[in-house]
């Protein structure tokens, strides 16, 4: 199942002089016996914490502070600090930390499942899926311990984040084409929409686990997806070409600007364009609006030419009897 947000969320760090470095991967998790379930990164083991750098209601009141502290904890944590980036644009995580912590931190917040509360706080574009997995991935690896430190005065070894909640998953086929099934996921409080694909068969390219299908099964829904879509000019190049959305127009309208500003980025245009439509004004999106209409005048124009030449056609085509 695709979930791309919960996949492929971006992220810089910084070191410890303010400048980016290459995104690194998480460090390893294990979990050791008799830990209740808890996970507890490899290389932390003998770590303590270190004493708060200031107070809980100095850290909440100042976002500078804030953004200060939690780089120079990670400094001395010898961690890695990364800035995420959710729908094109960086986690405030001042934000992120303060509702959590507000709300009883994050142990609290997952067992009275409290997540959904804290999400719609940043109000994410409708293209972002999955944000209670992604802020929550986020937070455990940035500032579970911190949280420990300054919301409960933790001292001596690291306290591992809490162990995942287990949930009842449930849900139902929406729809059904070539490769696989269209689903909505229920998981326990939150509804996941994806799409799951039928197993490769054997020869087939390995399975990506970032994205959850090869590259080669994407590749063949798309070119089988076109061909479907062609068929009907291959089999009469006069047949009008059929009208455009006010998306169509806004999306082709973005891309153009985007391929030439981030040539290297196409695999994440449609997010970014996707973030972009949601913030239009009705002004803004009027304007790709009156296109999409003015294009769907044209198309029942050029269906009605169309058929009326069909009509015409077909008339002289019949042989009158004797």
């Amino acid at each position: 199942m695709e979930k791309e947000e919960e996949r492929k969320g971006e992220a810089r760090e910084v070191d410890g002089r303010g400048e980016e470095t290459p995104a690194v991967a998480s460090a390893p998790v294990v979990v050791p016996a008799g830990n209740g379930g808890h996970a507890v990164a490899a290389g932390d083991e003998g770590k303590l914490y270190p004493s708060p750098l200031l107070r809980q209601e100095e850290l909440l009141g100042n976002p500078v502070l804030f953004g200060e502290s939690l780089r120079r904890f990670h400094s001395i944590m010898g961690t890695k600090f990364m800035i995420p980036v959710i729908g094109g644009k960086e986690l405030d995580l001042h934000l992120l930390y303060a509702e959590v912590t507000q709300r009883g931190g994050l142990e609290k917040v997952t067992a009275d499942r409290r997540w959904r509360e804290v999400i719609a706080v940043f109000r994410f574009p409708p293209t972002t899926t999955s944000a209670s997995f992604v802020l929550r991935k986020y937070y455990v690896n940035l500032l579970h311990h911190f949280e420990q430190v300054h919301l409960h005065g933790r001292r001596g070894p690291l306290v591992p984040p809490p162990a995942a909640t287990s949930f009842t998953v449930s849900g139902t086929i929406d729809g059904k084409f070539e490769h696989g099934y269209l689903v909505t996921v229920n998981l326990g409080s939150e509804i996941l929409r994806g799409v799951l694909y039928h197993a490769l068969p054997s020869g087939t390219p390995p399975t990506s686990p970032a994205s959850g299908f090869s590259a080669a099964d994407g590749f063949a829904a798309g070119r089988a997806h076109r061909r479907r879509r062609k068929g009907w000019r291959s089999r009469d190049p006069a047949h009008p070409k059929p009208n455009r959305s006010a998306y169509n127009f806004f999306f082709a309208d973005k891309h153009s600007k985007l391929k030439t500003l981030y040539p290297h980025r196409e695999r994440e245009f449609s997010k970014m364009i996707g973030a972009s439509w949601s913030k239009l004004t009705d002004e803004e999106r009027m304007v790709y609006q009156d296109c999409g209409l003015k294009d769907k005048e044209r198309y029942k124009r050029e269906m009605q030419e169309y058929r009326e030449r069909l009509k015409l056609s077909a008339e002289h085509c019949v042989t009158p009897q004797s």
